[in-house]
């Protein structure tokens, strides 16, 4: 899970299949460097079927997606090959504008945004594969406190901005692109789960967390506790903002572990007896059942509390 702390964008998630085959149609280097039959075998393989949830229409659509993304991952190691299509793809965002990419169809991207994104991510990583998965993957703008969510073995990168990242025990990270890391196209071509969505399915809505109690200092001046709840049981986050000196944030104590850390400001930390400086950058682990204080020194002081209940959701958590 991804919270933003600035102004973020990324991609996240394959995109609809209909703006897939929009971009295999409009963008002709996109569609050159996948090849003619392979970008018709996708197009004829969607058509019609898009946003079908029948079984056996989705099993059909990730196998022409995984093709089609395979395709593109296929030439990673082309360095002349990918070159100049990376320069025919830049001069055609050049030269075209708001039409690129026809404009972006039914991508809720215009034409002059994925124009002016691929130009920047190609000074930032010249002639890299990366650029081309743009038109594969959902591109996300989320300003601060906005959030998505994203599913185990789903693809995704992060362009800019600062976040908070919470994610359960994982001992594999797999590279497509934008890194100058080794990329292992096998093993990535062949365990991703080729689901497709809009974004709007992957971003999260925060909610108040109800277990935690905030002084009428804090109330007074507009404090918040949210929780940011994912559909897994691994984890949840809660983001406390508050904004008076001396306010207080009170978190009952849960069944399982919590992991604070500050981002912004200067308070303190307390847990029975013990009381501890917390400021930018601080982090501390709080025990299954323990009551866990924070007090602000300061007219802003931001948290993130990252938690596991171990027995199901009956705190509101995880």
């Amino acid at each position: 899970m991804a919270i933003a702390i600035t102004p973020f964008d990324g991609l996240c998630g394959f995109r609809p299949l209909n703006q897939i085959s929009h971009f295999l149609q409009t963008v002709k280097p996109l569609r050159e460097l996948i090849g003619e039959k392979e970008a018709d075998n996708f197009i004829q393989s969607v058509k019609g079927q898009e946003t079908s949830s029948d079984k056996s229409a989705v099993s059909k659509n990730k196998k022409a997606l995984q093709s089609a993304f395979t395709a593109i991952m296929s030439h990673i190691e082309s360095a002349d090959r990918l070159k100049s299509a990376t320069a025919d793809l830049i001069k055609t965002a050049e030269t075209e504008g708001k039409d690129f990419a026809g404009g972006a169809g039914p991508s809720p991207n215009s034409g002059e945004e994925l124009a002016q994104l691929v130009k920047r991510l190609n000074s930032q990583f010249p002639d890299d594969i990366g650029l081309f998965l743009v038109f594969f993957l959902n591109y996300v703008k989320l300003s601060p406190g906005e959030a998505m969510f994203l599913q185990a073995d789903d693809i995704h990168a992060y362009l800019s901005g600062d976040i908070m990242e919470c994610m359960a025990s994982s001992d594999n990270v797999v590279r497509a692109g934008f890194t100058p890391k080794f990329k292992d196209v096998d093993t990535l071509t062949g365990m991703l789960t080729y689901s497709y969505a809009p974004i709007e399915d992957q971003k999260m809505n925060p909610t108040d967390y109800p277990y935690v109690k905030l002084d009428k200092t804090a109330y007074s001046s507009s404090s918040s506790a949210l929780l940011y709840d994912p559909p897994i049981e691994e984890f949840s986050v809660v983001k406390t903002d508050i904004k008076a000196p001396g306010g207080k944030a009170t978190f009952e104590g849960i069944d399982g572990p919590s992991i604070v850390i500050c981002t912004e400001g200067k308070g303190t930390i307390s847990v029975g007896n013990k009381t501890e400086e917390l400021g930018a950058g601080f982090v501390y682990f709080v025990g299954a059942t323990a009551e866990c204080v924070l007090e602000s020194k300061g007219e802003k002081f931001v948290t993130f509390k990252a938690f596991c209940e171990l027995k199901g959701k009956e705190n509101g958590g995880s």
